[in-house]
C-alpha cells in the first residue's frame, strides 16, 4: 500500500475548493434557469467537504480543527436545505470558531495542547533541540508559562473570529432559506470571510507565532533558524 502524502494542499487549491468555486457556484448558479436553490447549495458545498475528505486520504491526518471545518460545512448544508430561519447561519457562523477558541484554553491543561498541533509543532519545530537547550539554560520550567500565554493569544483569534462571522453573517444573509436571493448572499458571506474574517485572524495568530519564537529565543539562546526543522 502507498504512504500517504503527508504535504497538505497548497494555498490555490484551498481557495479554489474552500471559497471560489462555491462562491461562484451560489451566485451564480443557483437560479431556477440552472441549478436551483437547493441544487445549488448542494453542489456548492460538495466542493469543500469534497475536498475535505481528500485531503484526509492524501495526508494520513485528520485532526479536531479539520473535523469541526467539515461540520461547520454540513450544518451551513442542514440549514439551508432544512429552509430554517437566517439566524441560525450567523449562530452557527459564530459557534464553530468560538468552539475551538475554547478548547484551545481547556487543552492547556490536558496532556494533548492544541497549541502543539498548531504552532509548537514537532513535524515543523526541533522540540528535542529545543527542550536541550532549555534544560542547559536552566529555564525548563518556564517553557509551560509562555505556552499558555502563546495558547491565549492563538485562543484570541478564533474568538475575534467568532465575533466578525456573527457580525457578517448577520448583515449579509438575510432572505429565507430555499431562494436564490439567500444563495447569493451565502456566496456574497463567503467570499468577504478572507478580507474581513481570515486575515484579521491570522495576524493574530502570526502575533501568537511571534511571541512563541521570541520567547524561546530568548529562554533557549538559539537562533530561530535552529528551532525549526529543515524542509
Amino acid at each position: 500500500m502507498a504512504e500517504p502524502d503527508n504535504k497538505p494542499s497548497g494555498f490555490f487549491s484551498q481557495m479554489l475548493f474552500n471559497i471560489i468555486l462555491p462562491v461562484v457556484i451560489l451566485t451564480r448558479f443557483s437560479g431556477e434557469e440552472h441549478l436551483g436553490p437547493s441544487l445549488g447549495v448542494i453542489v456548492a458545498l460538495a466542493f469543500p467537504v469534497g475536498f475535505g475528505l481528500w485531503e484526509r486520504k492524501k495526508t494520513g491526518k485528520f485532526n479536531f480543527i479539520s473535523g469541526l471545518g467539515i461540520v461547520s460545512v454540513l450544518l451551513t448544508g442542514g440549514i439551508s436545505l432544512l429552509e430554517l430561519d437566517a439566524k441560525y447561519i450567523a449562530i452557527k457562523e459564530a459557534l464553530i470558531p468560538g468552539v475551538i477558541g475554547v478548547a484551545i484554553v481547556v487543552s492547556q491543561y490536558t496532556k494533548y495542547p492544541l497549541l502543539k498541533t498548531m504552532l509548537f509543532n514537532e513535524n515543523v519545530m526541533d522540540i528535542p533541540k529545543i527542550d536541550s537547550a532549555l534544560k542547559e539554560k536552566g529555564n525548563l520550567d518556564k517553557l509551560p508559562k509562555v505556552q499558555i500565554i502563546a495558547s491565549n493569544i492563538l485562543a484570541g483569534s478564533f474568538f475575534l473570529s467568532s465575533v466578525l462571522n456573527y457580525v457578517l453573517a448577520k448583515m449579509i444573509v438575510v432572505s429565507p432559506a430555499g431562494t436564490e436571493a439567500y444563495n447569493n448572499e451565502l456566496g456574497r458571506m463567503t467570499a468577504l470571510s478572507y478580507p474581513v474574517i481570515v486575515l484579521p485572524t491570522m495576524v493574530i495568530f502570526f502575533v501568537a507565532l511571534y511571541y512563541l519564537i521570541n520567547s524561546l529565543k530568548k529562554l533557549t539562546g538559539l537562533k530561530m533558524e535552529e528551532m525549526f526543522i529543515e524542509q
